[in-house]
């Protein structure tokens, strides 16, 4: 057998799937011959899959095919392998271009199969035998065949890199210990790896935790996207109904309002043409009258004269003219008015539904998002107190002991030291205030009262003016009166965003970062206007181009 064996060709006699002589060869049904670990371990990824299938002919199994062991093929592999076969495998074996070459090989290297870190050489599977049956060598630290061994050589003593320098974090050998790395905390390679080895398990177990918990929150987001997505179909499922059903009733109420004025128009013009038609016959009949008249006019006879004149003198009863409407177009112009007033409400609706779609809109988070909403803010000089003066564009108000000779004017605060916006605001708007000393932040209703010391004219007093108190270190909200202490980091900036729509308005400390100070959530009934208070000698405000 083996001489008829020294004829074949040896690559019929290599597992497919590793390319080596066949080991423990086994059969699947489909008669294909593969080592038994090697056809195994393919089945087993296959395990996920809905079929196991041959690697060569792709034929495929529903449940997992039972393993005959191919014996007349084992035995003819260990014949062959003892008449060249061996030769002919180690062919197959050579290291190619991205395999690890074994260093003892002469001539054709060999893949090898193990690195030693201590003898720094890689080799295959026949010197590696050699190298284990060395008694010193058997000890030596084996790891996967690797390429970069001379890595772990030292390359200015050219020793092997067996300690580890904490001061200067590298692998050193025992050499350096005593030249560049003298007085340096030094330890054995394997102490220090063992340390590594404990700190990579902690940073293994704190990524572990945190994909955990980000598998956490996807699984959250993915249910709130479930959840928004249902609740969404739902809406536009209500909404198509919803207005479906309105079309529906506005075309049949749109029918039948036509249908009654169409039959009111018929029964209209019905009773006037039969009317008119009177009134014809009327001036048909009047006119052979006025004929006949005529003539006994001319009539020379008298006795004829008056024998004829009772006769054709006579007329009949007129047609009132009480039966003529004076104003028939009136019952239509009211249908006209009544269908305008419907029209009128249903637009009010559609409005208020836009609004309530507006409210869906998310609110800002980032500066960004604050300043696609940015307003610039000016200042009215009829609103300013005397005590106050403007300055940069009507932008800047400074509080002046001098009192300034403005003219009467009935938006004048003439107590308060305060003044408001020209603009007045609605929808969403984000500006901020640059302040030095003692200043309040504000937003009222134009209709604040201006006259007097009473609480009905300062910012925050009343319930128609919000008020954030920036008194050098320490925040307040004011509003109708009452007080609220509000924390956060001082700044000479503030930032004030306004949802006129959703009723929010918020503060915001600003530096580098927006810090929230206080939210108000309101219903506000009238335009806003932006206000400020300069409260005592050398405080100042200037509303700033946010950026």
């Amino acid at each position: 057998m083996a001489q008829g064996g020294a004829q074949l060709d040896p690559r019929k006699f290599s597992c497919s799937i590793c390319l080596d002589p066949l080991k423990d060869p086994v059969t699947v049904p489909c008669g294909h011959s593969y080592c038994s670990n090697c056809i195994k371990r393919h089945w087993d990824e296959e395990q996920n899959k809905r079929f196991y299938s041959c690697p060569q002919c792709r034929k495929k199994y529903r449940q997992r095919p039972h393993l005959e062991k191919n014996v007349v093929l084992a035995e003819l592999v260990e014949d062959l392998k003892k008449t060249g076969l061996q030769a002919a495998a180690a062919d197959l074996c050579s290291a190619g271009p991205e395999d690890v070459a074994c260093d003892v090989c002469s001539g054709r290297k060999l893949k090898a199969v193990k690195s030693c870190l201590v003898c720094v050489a890689s080799y295959c599977e026949e010197h590696l035998q050699h190298h284990n049956k060395l008694v010193p060598l058997k000890k030596h630290q084996l790891v996967e065949p690797s390429e970069k061994l001379q890595e772990n050589i030292c390359s200015l003593h050219n020793e092997v890199k067996k300690i580890f320098c904490r001061t200067d974090q590298q692998c050193i050998c025992y050499l350096c210990t005593m030249e560049q790395h003298r007085g340096h905390e030094t330890v054995p390679a394997a102490a220090e790896r063992n340390q590594k080895q404990k700190e990579l398990e902690g940073s293994r177990l704190n990524i572990q935790q945190r994909i955990q918990e980000r598998e956490k929150d996807v699984k959250l987001l993915q249910q709130q996207m479930f959840a928004i997505n249902v609740s969404a179909d739902e809406a536009v499922e209500h909404s198509e109904e919803s207005f479906t059903q309105m079309i529906r009733l506005l075309q049949n109420r749109s029918l039948e309002v036509k249908r009654q004025l169409r039959s009111q128009q018929q029964t209209a013009v019905s009773g006037l043409k039969e009317l008119e038609e009177k009134l014809q016959q009327e001036i048909a009949e009047l006119k052979r009258k006025d004929v006949q008249l005529e003539q006994l006019a001319h009539t020379e006879d008298h006795t004829q004269f008056l024998h004829s004149y009772t006769s054709v003198s006579a007329l009949s009863e007129p047609t009132h003219s009480s039966s003529i409407q004076t104003d028939p177009l009136r019952d239509f112009e009211d249908v006209a008015a009544a269908v305008s007033e419907s029209r009128d409400k249903l637009q009010d609706i559609l409005r208020e539904t836009e609004e309530e779609k507006l409210l869906l809109q998310p609110q800002p988070e980032s500066r960004a998002d604050f300043l696609q909403y940015s307003q610039q803010i000016t200042l009215d000089p009829n609103s300013m107190n005397r005590e106050l003066k403007l300055s940069d564009g009507d932008r800047k108000v400074t509080f002046t002991e001098e009192v300034q000779s403005y003219s009467d004017h009935p938006d004048r605060f003439t107590v308060w030291p305060q003044v408001l916006s020209r603009e007045s605001l609605t929808g969403r708007s984000y500006w901020e205030v640059e302040r030095r000393g003692a200043v309040i932040v504000a937003l009222t209703y134009k209709n604040i009262s201006r006259a007097g010391s009473g609480e009905e004219c300062g910012f925050g007093h009343n319930d128609k003016s919000w008020a954030l108190r920036c008194f050098y270190n320490s925040f307040g909200l004011w509003h109708n009166n009452i007080d609220t202490p509000v924390s956060g980091p001082e700044s000479s900036r503030v930032g004030v965003y306004l949802d006129h729509r959703a009723g929010i308005l918020s503060f915001y400390s600003v530096s580098e970062t927006m810090t929230l100070l206080h939210r108000v959530q309101a219903s506000f009934t009238q335009p806003l206007h932006a206000g400020v208070w300069v409260y005592c000698s050398g405080s100042s405000a200037e509303f700033v181009k946010p950026e």
